[in-house]
C-alpha cells in the first residue's frame, strides 16, 4: 500500500501546470508530496483502526515486486507526459526547452528534500534529548537565514536622483520629500519617462490615515497642475506599494503629457500577506483617494475636469473594483490586470492570462473549476482536476512573476488599452 501511495504522490506532483516549473522547484515539489502521502496514508489507516477496532490485513511480500514494476512504469509514463506538456509550456512562452540534466537536477533534489523530512523525526529527538545541542542548532539556523536575507534588503534599494522634476513627488517643491517615499515610491517617481510626467506618490508614512493620505495627494497633483491635464489615473498598488512600470509606460505612451497618475499605499507588507492578514485596505485607500478627487474636481467647470480612471493590477485590483461599489464604472475608466479569482470585473476593462495563478487561485478551485471568462489564452490552459489543481496553483504563484511579460502574472504595456470588457 505504501508503494502505490508513493507511486500515486509523484504521480500527482508531475500533473500539469500553469507555468514552465524550475527543476529545482519540480525536485521540492515532488520529494514533499513523496513523504506527505504516506504520512497522510498512515493517519487515515490509524484513524480507521480505532474506531473499527480491526486489526489490517498482513502485507502480501510476493506482490511487491510486481506492484513496484507497476509503479515504476506509472511514474515513467506520467514524466514523459510532463516532459511534453513542460515543453508546450516553453514553447508558448519562448522559454528553452527541457532536456535530460532537467531531470537528473529535479530527482536528485526530490531524492534530498525526502531523505531530510524522513530523517527530521531522529532528528528531533536527539535534539531534545541534548538542549545544548538543539540550541546551537537553533541559534545556527537563525544566522544563516539572516544572512541569506540580508543582501536582498541591502541591495533592493533605489539610489537619490541628483534632481527630480516639479511634477513628480519628492521632486523641487514637493511636500513628500525623497526620503519619505518609500522603497515603492522611489521606484515610482524614477521610471524612466519622456517628456513632463506627473506621478505623485503618497507613502504608507506620509500622514496618519488614508484621508489624510488622500488630502496629501490632491495638494500633490494641485501643485503640479495634474488638474489641467486630460486624463487622470489613479492607481492602486499591489499590497507592498508597487506599482507596474509596464502600466505606467503604457499609460503614458498613450496619453503623453496629457496624463497625470497619483497612486496612493496601503501596506508595506508583501501582497499575499497583505491579502491573508489585511485585504480591506486596498478598498479602504483607494475609496478614499477617488472620493477626495471627486469632491475636487466637482469645483472645476466640466469643460476643465480631467477624465478620472481606476487602475489596479493584483491584490490593487480589488481596491480598484471597490471604487465602484456605489456607481457603475463607465466604459473604459476602470482597468484592471490579473485581478484574483473572484474580483468582481463587471463594467471593467480586464487584461488577465489564463497562465496566470493569481487569476485561478482561490479556496473554491478545491472542488470547482476556475472562472477563465475574462482570460486570454496566451499558453496551454492544464485540465482543472479537483484538489490536485488547487496543490499546483498555489505553487505557480511562487513562480508567477518569473516569465516573460505577456504570461503568469507578468502584464506589459498593453494592459493601459481599453480593449477588453468583461461581461
Amino acid at each position: 500500500m505504501t508503494v502505490l501511495t508513493v507511486v500515486l504522490a509523484t504521480v500527482i506532483s508531475l500533473a500539469p501546470s500553469l507555468l514552465p516549473r524550475p527543476s529545482v522547484v519540480q525536485g521540492i515539489v515532488t520529494g514533499l508530496f513523496v513523504v506527505a502521502a504516506p504520512a497522510l496514508l498512515r493517519l487515515v489507516v490509524s484513524v480507521r483502526r480505532r474506531r473499527s477496532g480491526r486489526t489490517p490485513p498482513p502485507e502480501r511480500p510476493e506482490l511487491r515486486l510486481p506492484v513496484a514494476l507497476v509503479g515504476g512504469s506509472a511514474v515513467l509514463v506520467a514524466a514523459a507526459g510532463a516532459h511534453r506538456w513542460q515543453n508546450r509550456l516553453r514553447e508558448a512562452m519562448s522559454v528553452p526547452p527541457l532536456d535530460v540534466r532537467y531531470w537528473i537536477e529535479a530527482l536528485t533534489i526530490a531524492t534530498v528534500v525526502a531523505a531530510v523530512l524522513l530523517s527530521l523525526p531522529r532528528l528531533v529527538h536527539v535534539l531534545s534529548r541534548r538542549p545544548v545541542a538543539a540550541t546551537v542548532a537553533v541559534m545556527s539556523g537563525i544566522g544563516i537565514a539572516t544572512v541569506a536575507l540580508s543582501p536582498g534588503e541591502t541591495i533592493d534599494t533605489v539610489s537619490s536622483p541628483t534632481a527630480l522634476s516639479a511634477g513628480l513627488s519628492g521632486g523641487a517643491g514637493s511636500a513628500v520629500p525623497w526620503n519619505r517615499l518609500g522603497r515603492e515610491g522611489q521606484r515610482f517617481v524614477s521610471l524612466p519617462a519622456e517628456g513632463s510626467p506627473i506621478r505623485i506618490y503618497v507613502a504608507l508614512s506620509a500622514a496618519p490615515d488614508p484621508a489624510a493620505r488622500a488630502e496629501l495627494a490632491v495638494d500633490e497633483l494641485r501643485r503640479t497642475g495634474a488638474f489641467d491635464r486630460s486624463y487622470l489615473v489613479v492607481t492602486v498598488p499591489t499590497g507592498s506599494g508597487w506599482v507596474d512600470a509596464a502600466a505606467v509606460r503604457g499609460f503614458e505612451t498613450r496619453w503623453d503629457d496629457d496624463v497625470a497618475i497619483v497612486a496612493q499605499q496601503y501596506s508595506d507588507l508583501p501582497s499575499w500577506a497583505t491579502f491573508v492578514l489585511d485585504r480591506g485596505a486596498a478598498a479602504e485607500e483607494a475609496r478614499a483617494l477617488v472620493t477626495a478627487l471627486r469632491a475636487h474636481l466637482s469645483t472645476l467647470p466640466h469643460e476643465r475636469r480631467p477624465t478620472l480612471h481606476v487602475y489596479g493590477q493584483s491584490l490593487g485590483a480589488t481596491g480598484a473594483t471597490a471604487v465602484f461599489d456605489d456607481i457603475a464604472p463607465e466604459p473604459c475608466t476602470l482597468f484592471l490586470a490579473g485581478p484574483p479569482a473572484g474580483v468582481r470585473t463587471a463594467g471593467a476593462s480586464v487584461l488577465a492570462n489564463t497562465s496566470d495563478p493569481v487569476v485561478w487561485w482561490r479556496p473554491s478551485l478545491l472542488w470547482s473549476p476556475p472562472d477563465l471568462s475574462h482570460a486570454r489564452a496566451d499558453a496551454p490552459t492544464p485540465p482543472w482536476l479537483p484538489v490536485v489543481s488547487f496543490l499546483h496553483t498555489t505553487v505557480d504563484l511562487l513562480t508567477s512573476l518569473e516569465t516573460a511579460p505577456g504570461h503568469g502574472h507578468r502584464y506589459s504595456d498593453d494592459q493601459a488599452l481599453c480593449t477588453t470588457t468583461a461581461r
